[in-house]
């Protein structure tokens, strides 16, 4: 296979690059390696993957059309769309960047898709944020999704019916994947585990919203990209081919048993100062992943008392902390 792989300096990106290659996939990964948050972090990424054979790195923004339409003539079978402006919050103060990359950068790479001679299957990131403030527990995929909370959030289901239509209009393959709170090594910065981790080790305060009371699906890094290779090898035989799963842990822990097993990693007791509820946000997260189970194969096998432990370790050893 040759897999494009967008967003690949970015952490799910980057490990699912990572995976591809170690079955022998030739990977070209693009990204644009914007400043949203730390570049030396994405680049620390990228010279991993660069010293990988098979890897092709091209650094150009999805969302330009005349840089992807250069790809047109490849023999690309597979994409992996997983480049995207993430974040919940600074949706509320860059709604433009949330446009310009998960809007604009969707009908970009759908439409090399169109072009692609080789192309067997598109699989792209949607998000566990389109559920809204659903209050039905666990979040089925069937689930009414029209009252998004956040323009993150709009942006993702946007994704879903843009790519509902193209399945449909010109017959390609695609999977949507609604990720649920995703951590482990290489982790975002801008994301609770990092940003409680690095406050506990400085001794400060860490932010805990809506006094304590939120709920998480937390997923394992390693079990998300199983789910994404799962994915990729797996296109929706429907018509139109277009298909969306959750992929998440299947169990929805609460934040401040999160923080006890940051703590319990650390050897840190958390300062917690418990603060309202944040604009765009919601109180909780839980994946119904028996569609996914039975058609793709996927089965997560990593509990937080695992997870978190792992990516501890990571930050100490990546930070000398």
């Amino acid at each position: 296979m040759s897999v494009l792989v967008t967003g690949a300096a970015g952490f799910i990106g980057s490990h699912v690059c990572h995976a591809l290659l170690a079955r022998g996939e030739t990977v070209t990964g693009v990204d644009c390696i914007n400043d949203y948050y730390d570049v030396k972090l994405k680049e620390a990424r990228l010279a991993r993957l660069t010293e990988r054979k098979g890897f092709r790195f091209l650094k150009l923004d999805f969302s330009d059309r005349d840089a992807m339409m250069t790809l047109a003539d490849e023999d690309i079978s597979h994409i992996v769309h997983l480049g995207a402006q993430p974040g919940v919050r600074y949706s509320l103060t860059n709604p433009y960047a949330y446009i310009t990359a998960n809007v604009m950068g969707h009908v970009v790479v759908l439409e090399l898709a169109r072009r692609l001679r080789m192309l067997k299957n598109v699989v792209y990131a949607s998000s566990s944020s389109v559920y809204g403030g659903n209050t039905k527990l666990p979040f089925t995929v069937g689930d009414p999704v029209e009252t998004p909370v956040s323009l993150y959030a709009a942006t993702k289901r946007s994704d879903e019916l843009i790519s509902h239509t193209y399945a449909h209009l010109y017959g390609i393959p695609q999977i949507g994947l609604r990720f649920f709170t995703v951590y482990g090594p290489w982790g975002r910065p801008d994301m609770a585990p990092f940003l409680f981790t690095r406050a506990m080790l400085a001794g400060e305060e860490i932010r805990v919203f809506n006094n304590g009371e939120m709920w998480r699906d937390f997923t394992y890094i390693d079990d998300i990209v199983a789910g994404v290779v799962a994915a990729m090898d797996t296109p929706p035989a429907l018509k139109p081919p277009h298909k969306v799963y959750n992929i998440g842990n299947n169990n929805s822990e609460k934040l401040t048993d999160f923080i006890a097993a940051l703590e319990s990693a650390l050897g840190i007791k958390a300062k917690m100062r418990f603060e309202p509820m944040q604009p765009g946000d919601v109180v909780s997260t839980y994946a119904d992943i028996e569609d996914t189970k039975r058609e793709l194969g996927f089965a997560p096998t990593t509990p937080i008392a695992v997870g978190v432990p792992k990516f501890v370790g990571w930050y100490r050893d990546f930070y000398k902390v």
